[in-house]
């Protein structure tokens, strides 16, 4: 196997502790922990504060931490550390410093569990170093199956969702969302926020359309996301309908509007449309709307109040001519891209290399729900697992613990060897 490819951070750490230890590598093997000193073949003394001391541990070590072990842990986590309860983790297997640092954090109260806390609380450190280098001796969980994988893997992506729903609504707005039937409004160029708004005030009776109220009724809130995530990410091109008002008429009264809607309709503010591109017809009923009342929103009342006919026309014209462009939008990752992120971390197909980073490979499929929800509401405390996590969906969450739990684990061997 190929050396940790973050061998610096043991390296300093290990330098800090004992002079003589200058790296720490990893290679896939049984799972048994090996330290090589110098040519001066020194004893090392561990320094109390090390957090890789587990990596030191000898075959007594391993025996006496077996014995705490199966009087304190196996209840939860199962004879070996294979456990057989729910949102209860694996740990046979598992980082040695890894394990050694989050009992710590549990017997400090650093992490929130009453349960660990009152499991750990008067272990002394000797205690806690022999534990976790007892798990970290032994075989790993066999993966998950694969028909329990599937039961919470999301079904379809964000987009892919998005694009099944939106073919109810491409017989009026077209197929992208750009729209080639008058009076029917284009629903490219709109930030997700705005749409989602839109479809809610359908729902609410805020916005009066009897065809709209039913469409948006039947969409639950998830649904509308997604269709609002795929109109975003499509290429945006001006309504494939006539206008019949006077461009240049517009663009002289459209100064008034871009205060709001931006230069030419191109919106900055996800609160208010962009009117770029849209259809001529559809802009002049919404005018008229908010000119009658029947669309309620009082910047708009007051902006139409004063507009006549002729002069909503041209404004309709010149709104209907420029190009509209794509809103700021951040397509998803897919599956494949999220593991390719996290294995940077905790190695490839969740086998970590490095004894301070957790493997995740044949870990339970709800644990690892479980933990990366906890990271999202900061019940865990950690700021690269937090920022990582900040932005997964449901779905994300749901698609990653089955991948993972599905994978092998492999145990490691962690060998410190000597400078030269």
């Amino acid at each position: 196997m190929t050396p940790n490819p973050r061998g610096s951070q043991p390296e300093s750490t290990c330098t800090r502790s004992a002079a003589r230890m200058t790296r720490l590598i990893a290679t896939g093997s049984l799972a048994l922990l090996v330290a090589a000193t110098t040519a001066a073949a020194q004893p090392r003394k561990a320094n109390p504060s090390d957090d890789l001391r587990p990596a030191y541990a000898t075959s007594a070590d391993v025996a006496e931490g077996k014995r705490v072990a199966d009087g304190l842990c196996a209840r939860c986590h199962g004879v070996a550390g294979i456990s057989a309860t729910s949102g209860v983790p694996h740990v046979a297997g598992q980082r040695p410093s890894y394990l050694y640092t989050k009992i710590k954090a549990y017997q400090s109260g650093a992490r929130d569990d009453h349960t660990m806390e009152g499991a750990v609380k008067f272990l002394n450190d000797d205690a806690l170093v022999k534990v976790a280098a007892y798990y970290a001796s032994l075989e790993p969980a066999p993966p998950a199956a694969a028909e329990a994988a599937s039961k919470v893997a999301a079904p379809l992506d964000p987009v892919a969702a998005g694009k099944a729903a939106a073919g109810a609504c491409a017989g009026c707005h077209g197929e992208t969302g750009v729209t080639a039937t008058s009076g029917t409004p284009s629903l490219i160029g709109f930030d997700e926020k705005y749409f989602v708004a839109a479809m809610n005030a359908y729902k609410s009776g805020q916005r009066q359309h009897d065809m709209m109220k039913m469409v948006a009724m039947s969409s639950s809130d998830t649904d509308i996301k997604h269709l609002a995530l795929f109109y975003a990410l499509q290429k945006p091109s001006p309504a494939k309908t006539p206008s019949s008002g006077n461009v240049a008429a517009g663009k002289a009264a459209s100064a008034a509007c871009a205060g709001c809607h931006g230069e030419r309709g191109v919106s900055t503010n996800a609160a208010n449309p962009s009117l770029a591109g849209q259809d001529a017809e559809y802009f002049a009923a919404a005018m008229l709307a908010y000119k009658n009342g029947k669309r309620s929103e009082e910047t708009m009342k007051l902006a139409a109040a004063s507009l006549g006919d002729a002069a909503i026309a041209d404004l309709a014209a010149y709104f209907a001519a420029q190009q509209p462009q794509q809103p700021k939008v951040t397509k998803p990752l897919t599956l494949a891209e999220w593991v390719q992120r996290c294995d940077r971390c905790h190695g490839i197909n969740g086998n970590s290399t490095d004894p301070r980073t957790p493997a995740i490979a044949a870990q339970r499929i709800e644990y690892l729900q479980k933990a990366l929800k906890a990271y999202q509401g900061n019940q865990r405390r950690n700021s690269v697992m937090a920022a990582m996590s900040a932005s997964l969906t449901d779905a994300d969450v749901a698609s990653l613990a089955a991948f993972y739990a599905r994978q092998k684990a492999r145990p490691f061997v962690f060998v410190m060897i000597p400078s030269n």
